[in-house]
């Protein structure tokens, strides 16, 4: 007869500075948590990637963002639920520990890791050819050496350091994202003064070839394009294990997603849509944000979007950081990485965990100098898919949550999924399929993204089961 897990107390800011499995300071201000829920869902992707979308789905990318800003919404609503209940610095990997198997929190908690230990090299590289165009006297390397020293340093400091440079990192996105909207929509209507804006107007969403030019199929394509973009909504969960209030974080995240995604994704992308056809060559040749406010005659457009782009660069950069290194502190607590990893110093920053996570970042930046087309291109490829295979976990760790919160503490279920389980499982649906349609996608590398993350899948489950299976008979050689 197999006992449900129960439901344990929050890990927030348990046991004593230096110890393993304790430490963790609740250094993150109710601002900087808003903020970073805010920021969390802004990444670089959405102003570097989005002109390769609007060029392949035309005005209907529109609907490949909603379709997977929704399935955003959704897993975000559940891993909420689960984070209000059970703030930890390990989010849906130690929910996934618990409702479905120690191999489940372990192996989607070592895939997150790898996921943004390999952005970290990609951030790194891209905000130092950004520096490289400004002071081109320092190497591209060197830029790129300095980044992640300097971040590193950030996060080593303390807990509160990494929220403040990610408010104001966060804070520089927003306050951009919401001018150029504003800016952009007032041009669309005809009442910007003094914009040249002949190109703009509602007629470009369906007067060039029509909403759909490439046919529906473009949907969901698009959709292969743009879904990682959204990857970072979750961090917010794990830095509420950190915060003045956890439960009161969780909870704030949760409700504000729907608005976050509908303003800062919807509302851009239709904006740049609106002001230029689709089909116009400078989208592709300068990027669909530079190529809008070009459009309006704005001086500088591609020094003010290159500074907007390098801010959100180290956004992702100081957050994949941080997010990488809560994961390796939460693995290691749970015994599933090395125990120095669990271990924080008097001002409660998990060092070993930073350090080896950025000492990966720096081999791979390495790589991508060394070898750009062999091992680095494996790396970005192998983890390419772990956005969807975390959410789908946490599909899956849901549905066996919310019993176990019913049944042992129902008083913190305070955030709720809708109409569940059946919203639950038609995103786990929408999710695998998502994968499937990958594999037909031979054009934009889906098919090799999917088959190498599954690859390195399977050699983290290899392990995942190795490691129970060598615990089980170590415990049955003691008795």
């Amino acid at each position: 007869m197999t006992s449900q897990p129960t439901l344990p107390e929050a890990d927030h800011a348990q046991g004593a500075p230096g110890e393993p499995g304790g430490g963790l300071q609740a250094g993150l201000k109710n601002r900087h948590l808003s903020m970073i829920a805010i920021g969390g869902v802004i990444g670089a992707g959405l102003f570097v990637g989005s002109s390769s979308g609007i060029a392949t789905a035309g005005p209907g990318i529109l609907l490949s963002y909603a379709l997977v800003g929704t399935l955003v919404v959704l897993v975000m609503r559940m891993l909420g639920e689960m984070s209000a209940a059970n703030p930890t610095s390990g989010s849906f990997s130690a929910h996934a520990d618990r409702a479905l198997g120690r191999w489940a929190g372990f192996s989607i908690g070592w895939l997150y890791w790898f996921f943004w230990v390999v952005v970290l090299a990609v951030e790194a590289t891209a905000g130092a050819k950004i520096l490289e165009g400004w002071i081109p006297a320092v190497p591209q390397w060197g830029w790129a050496l300095i980044v992640m020293v300097v971040l590193t340093a950030t996060n080593l400091v303390s807990v509160g350091s990494y929220g403040e440079f990610e408010f104001w990192f966060a804070g520089i996105k927003v306050v951009a994202i919401g001018a150029f909207i504003v800016v952009g929509g007032l041009a669309v209507f005809g009442v910007l003064p003094g914009a040249d804006s002949d190109k703009a107007g509602l007629g470009n969403l369906t007067d060039h070839g029509g909403f759909l030019p490439n046919g529906p199929g473009a949907i969901l394509t698009g959709v292969l394009l743009v879904v990682f973009s959204f990857m970072g909504s979750e961090i917010a969960t794990l830095a509420a294990g950190e915060s003045e209030d956890p439960q009161r974080a969780v909870t704030k995240s949760t409700n504000s997603i729907i608005w976050r995604i509908g303003v800062f994704y919807l509302g851009s992308i239709f904006v740049v849509v609106t002001l230029l056809p689709w089909d116009d060559k400078s989208i592709a040749e300068q990027g669909s944000y530079v190529a809008a406010l070009d459009s309006l005659g704005i001086a500088h457009a591609g020094q003010i979007m290159n500074f907007i782009v390098l801010t959100s660069v180290l956004s992702c950069l100081n957050s994949g950081l941080y997010t990488a290194s809560r994961m390796a502190f939460s693995l290691g607590e749970r015994g599933d990485a090395p125990k120095a990893f669990s271990r924080v110093n008097g001002r409660g920053v998990p060092m070993a965990a930073i350090l080896a996570s950025v000492v990966f970042g720096f081999v791979a930046v390495f790589f991508n100098y060394l070898s750009p087309d062999t091992i680095f291109l494996f790396l970005v490829n192998s983890s390419g898919a772990v956005a969807l295979f975390v959410w789908l976990v946490i599909c899956f760790s849901q549905l066996r949550m919310r019993k176990i919160i019913q049944a042992e503490a129902p008083e913190k279920l305070v955030v709720k999924m809708w109409l569940y389980p059946y919203l639950t499982w038609a995103s786990a649906a929408l999710i695998v399929f998502v994968l499937g349609y990958m594999l037909t996608d031979t054009e934009h590398d889906g098919r090799e993204t999917v088959l190498l993350t599954l690859a390195v899948a399977a050699g983290v489950l290899a392990i995942a089961f190795a490691k129970e299976k060598f615990k089980g008979e170590r415990a049955l050689t003691k008795v």
